[in-house]
């Protein structure tokens, strides 16, 4: 089978993906198959109607890449890709339409609110703590807490990420995350962070986070993570592989928390999800094929 590796892109989560695309390169030709390895840029469609794939591996993060654009490219190109189709592409990297998808499932979300950027700027806008957040960006690109004691405001010149933002209440507590293929969780991993928080910088680099796998949790709440995976899969319209994360929130209020799913999880040698796999019993390659398996047009 030939198959068309699409990784980079125009995100900020560019490195990153370039890292995943080179992994699942690696694997496709380990596994027979033929590749092109394409860096996406504005010739995009002239590489891919060139190449002429049997299948497209997204192997994009963040905007463009994870958002629906490059899912509806591929539905012009009729080209079947893996992982989830326009929809819910588009609806999962939104993230307070996303919200808005899992109250309605019953999953319980943070309170929070959308503002504009203006309301940043010199400001609270919400009691402390609380997390701001790019409303469609990957990767914790961009999100900040801010405490009570924090000595920080927004200003324009460290906005840089559009004029939609969601704030939210912080929630405190045990981070987590499950994947899901196939409608099937994987299982679950806690996330300990060594320093600061779990964002862009401790995803993606050597000791900047800790992943126990499987998570050590009272088999109740173990048990509640993975049906809130499949539930967040399935109410996004997921198909494939997904990724959803998650805040326990012991010592307060004893709620499991969502915070939102990724449609296209990483694939680097940090990545979560097919470490989980792994737990599973699922091979790197094994998992690749099966994502290659499963591509498909989004209708």
């Amino acid at each position: 089978m030939h198959v068309a590796v699409l990784k980079g892109g125009f995100s900020a989560e560019r490195e990153v993906s370039l890292t995943s695309g080179a992994a699942v390169a690696k694997a496709c030709r380990e596994l027979g198959h033929e590749v092109t390895e394409i860096d996406v840029s504005t010739d995009v469609v002239e590489q891919l109607f060139g190449a002429r794939p049997d299948v497209a591996f997204n192997a994009l993060h963040g905007r463009f890449g994870e958002d629906g654009g490059m899912q509806g490219v591929l539905e012009l190109l009729k080209i079947p890709y893996t992982h989830s189709g326009v929809l819910a592409s588009a609806v999962a990297m939104d993230k307070p339409m996303a919200k808005v998808i899992f109250a309605a499932a019953g999953l319980t979300v943070a309170q929070g609110k959308v503002v504009h950027k203006a309301e940043l700027f010199g400001q609270d806008p919400m009691p402390r703590p609380y997390v701001v957040k790019p409303a469609n960006e990957g990767s914790s690109v961009g999100v900040k807490l801010v405490f009570e004691k924090d000595n920080f405001f927004f200003t324009e010149q460290n906005w840089p990420y559009g004029e939609t933002v969601l704030v939210e209440k912080y929630v405190p507590g045990r981070e987590l995350t499950a994947a899901v293929l196939d409608d099937v969780c994987l299982g679950v991993t806690e996330i300990t962070i060594p320093k600061g928080f779990y964002d862009y910088d401790n995803k993606y680099t050597a000791g900047g986070s800790v992943h126990i796998c499987p998570a050590q949790l009272p088999q109740k709440i173990y048990d509640e993570v993975i049906k809130m995976a499949v539930t967040a899969h399935q109410a996004l319209g997921c198909r494939s592989l997904s990724r959803s994360d998650f805040r326990w929130d012991k010592q307060g209020d004893g709620k499991i928390y969502i915070l939102e799913t990724n449609t296209q999880p990483g694939m680097t040698p940090l990545s979560l999800s097919p470490e989980l796999a792994a737990y599973a019993g699922i091979s790197f390659n094994a998992l690749v094929q099966k994502l290659i398996d499963g591509a498909r047009l989004d209708g």
